[in-house]
């Protein structure tokens, strides 16, 4: 059931991850693409691009990849209406390819973060956020040194205050983002960017002491939406 494309590009690391999370987890039918192999988005039922450092993050995390013709294809995925997530690089990635708005810069604090954060879903809805809760607190791991989200006033209180939403719970901001912001998403849904990890939150087993495996509810969501017809 659903056949999902994850994308991998020169420096992506996470493609296994979340190719084992997919597969075996979610019971999804998935497949490691090559960027230069990714020709449309056709013929699949959602794209996800994993996290990592594709082209070594040179001039920025995600600018490279952005102006790959895989990535130019994802242009088609918003108009036939499929979905597409992208984790940690791969919300980079989206960013720069402005498909979803925004600026994702260095952390505040100069420096790579890696540990596990608390986050709360605001107006949640679409393939990847339909079985969560409004307000529902999801715990995932970051591990990223340029996660810091920007965007302007007027574009937040227009546009993504009508879009789902994914923000760090008061206090856990890893990374300075304006207004606690982890994950934005197209206004429905169909087109999710997060920092955290999901494919590293979705077995208790991984979840350290005191934190549960948030990332489930993105990855059931894409399994239910698909088994309903997405």
């Amino acid at each position: 059931m659903g056949k999902i494309a994850i994308l991998k590009f020169p420096g992506t690391n996470c493609d296994e991850d979340v190719y084992y999370v997919v597969k075996n987890v979610f019971s999804l039918d998935a497949e490691i693409v090559w960027h230069k192999s990714f020709k449309s988005v056709k013929g699949w039922d959602a794209v996800i691009i994993p996290g990592g450092f594709s082209y070594g993050d040179w001039l920025r995390a995600g600018a490279i990849a952005a102006r790959t013709p895989a990535i130019e294809s994802l242009v088609e995925a918003r108009d036939l209406n499929i979905p597409v997530l992208g984790i940690c690089n791969g919300f980079q990635i989206l960013v720069e390819a402005s498909l979803l708005p925004g600026a994702l810069l260095p952390n505040e604090n100069g420096k790579f973060v890696c540990r596990w954060v608390r986050t709360v879903v605001e107006r949640p809805k679409g393939p990847w956020l339909s079985m969560a809760r409004e307000g529902e607190v999801l715990d995932m791991p970051v591990a990223h040194a340029e996660g810091r989200y920007y965007v302007d006033e007027k574009t937040f209180y227009s546009t993504l205050m009508k879009s789902p939403l994914i923000r760090y719970v008061d206090g856990e901001n890893p990374n300075g983002s304006l207004y606690n912001i982890a994950g934005v998403a197209t206004e429905d849904g169909v087109i999710l960017g997060l920092m955290p990890h999901p494919e590293r939150a979705s077995e208790s087993i991984l979840s350290p002491r005191g934190f549960k495996a948030g990332g489930r509810v993105i990855f059931e969501s894409l399994r239910q939406s698909i088994k309903r017809g997405w």
